[in-house]
């Protein structure tokens, strides 16, 4: 990703008004909770039903957006990471979809530079598989009820995934 492309994907992120933050809870593994309260992130934040997550404040921002920015990005939770990608589990496969651009506008970037769509890609597939794997069963359960219906499946990966092997349709 060039310096222009950055600069191009955090104005369109500056401009859209944070659909991604707004009434997300993103799940919040137990490595990720540790992570987060290490980096100064206070335990009153966190909200637990059916999986660990961080509130939303009355106007259903995330506690973390400020001035249109994430406060915490550089510690940001698994999910935050792999936007625009989401993921639903079925079994031992995890499906790995991309927000539809009327939710995240910098989709279209993406889609417009392959090497860009590509290193965010990988950089998902890592958090996601990250975050699976350190959910319990029930978590995942109650994190795959969350309905994200404007969203693609761009691939189909195994829960225990090795990057060699790519799954993509």
């Amino acid at each position: 990703m060039t310096q222009d492309w950055l600069i191009q994907a955090e104005t369109i992120c500056l401009r859209c008004g944070g659909h991604c933050c707004h009434e997300a809870r993103p799940p919040v593994s137990e490595h990720c909770y540790h992570r987060l309260l290490a980096g100064g992130v206070p335990e009153k934040v966190f909200e637990r039903k059916g999986y660990r997550y961080i509130r939303t404040r009355e106007d259903g921002a995330c506690t973390f957006r400020e001035g249109g920015r994430c406060g915490i990005h550089t510690i940001k939770p698994e999910t935050c990471r792999a936007g625009p990608f989401t993921f639903d589990v079925s079994g031992d496969v995890i499906g790995i979809f991309l927000k539809f651009e009327e939710i995240c506008p910098v989709v279209r970037l993406y889609r417009e530079n392959p090497e860009a769509y590509e290193q965010q890609y990988a950089l998902a597939v890592k958090s996601i598989t990250h975050l699976v794997s350190n959910l319990t069963d029930e978590e995942l359960e109650a994190v795959c009820r969350i309905d994200e219906p404007q969203t693609e499946k761009v691939a189909e990966i195994p829960r225990i995934y090795s990057p060699h092997h790519d799954h993509r349709h």
